[in-house]
C-alpha cells in the first residue's frame, strides 16, 4: 500500500442499517475507506472477486452463505483479505468456526467505534495482530469441537506434523502465543528483546504456513500444545 493510501475496508452484513453505521464511522477516518458492502457470503463473494480491500469486516449469522463458508473460500485465493468476524454473542460456534477457516479476529457488535477501529488498523498492520481475550475465551470454549484427540493425552502435539519442524524455543514460542501474551510479555519471560521474538514468531508462521497470530493460536490448540 502506498504511504498515504486509506485501508480498503469491505461490509458484509445482512442488516443494511448495519451497514450503513459501520459505513458512515469508517468513512469519518482519514486513513480508512469503505470500497464496498454485500448483503451476505455470496454477494461479498461475487463482488470481492473485482473489489480489492484490505479488511473486510464479515457478520458470520447471514442467509444464502454464511460468513464462515464466505471467509473459508476466502482465504483460499491468493493475496487474501484479512477477515474480522463480527457476531453479537461472545461464545458463537459460527465465529468459533470462521476463525478455524482463516478469520484474522473476532469482535463482538457492539464493541466500541475506538474498538472497531483499532481492531481494523491492528489487523491490516499483519504481525502486529495479538489475539484479543475474546478469541482465546472462544477457542477454550470450543475446544471439545476441535479435532478428535487435537486437546487429548500427552503425544498429541509431538505427533502432529505441522510442529514437526519446529525448534525447541519456537514450540515454547508457540505456547506463549496460545496463552495470549505479547511479544513484549513473551520477551519478558524468555529474557530476550522483542526483535528475537518476533523472528520466533515469523519463523512460526513460515514452519507452520499460519497466516497470522490469531492462526498460531488456533494451532496451540488443535495440536494440544495448549489446552483449557
Amino acid at each position: 500500500m502506498n504511504q498515504g493510501e486509506p485501508i480498503r475496508v469491505f461490509l458484509v452484513d445482512d442488516q443494511e442499517l448495519v451497514r450503513a453505521g459501520f459505513r458512515m464511522l469508517i468513512d469519518s477516518q482519514p486513513d480508512l475507506a469503505v470500497v464496498g458492502e454485500a448483503g451476505d457470503g455470496g454477494e461479498a463473494l461475487e463482488r470481492l472477486a473485482v473489489t480489492r480491500c484490505d479488511v473486510v469486516l464479515m457478520d458470520v449469522r447471514m442467509p444464502r452463505l454464511d460468513g464462515v463458508e464466505a471467509t473459508r473460500r476466502l482465504a483460499e485465493r491468493p493475496d487474501p483479505p484479512q477477515v474480522i468476524v463480527l457476531t453479537t454473542f461472545d461464545l458463537d460456534e459460527y465465529a468459533f468456526a470462521a476463525i478455524r477457516a482463516g478469520a484474522a479476529a473476532f469482535l463482538l457488535k457492539d464493541a466500541t467505534p475506538e474498538t472497531l477501529l483499532g481492531a481494523i488498523r491492528t489487523v491490516h498492520a499483519g504481525d502486529s495482530v495479538v489475539a484479543p481475550s475474546t478469541t482465546r475465551r472462544l477457542l477454550e470454549h470450543f475446544a471439545a469441537a476441535l479435532p478428535a484427540g487435537a486437546t487429548g493425552g500427552p503425544g498429541t502435539a509431538d505427533g502432529d506434523d505441522r510442529l514437526a519442524a519446529l525448534t525447541e524455543r519456537e514450540r515454547e514460542t508457540l505456547v506463549l502465543v496460545g496463552r495470549g501474551l505479547s511479544n513484549a510479555e513473551i520477551a519478558a519471560d524468555f529474557v530476550v528483546s522483542e526483535a528475537t521474538v518476533k523472528t520466533h514468531i515469523g519463523r512460526l508462521l513460515a514452519k507452520t504456513g499460519s497466516r497470522d497470530r490469531v492462526q498460531l493460536v488456533v494451532l496451540a490448540y488443535e495440536t494440544g500444545l495448549v489446552r483449557p
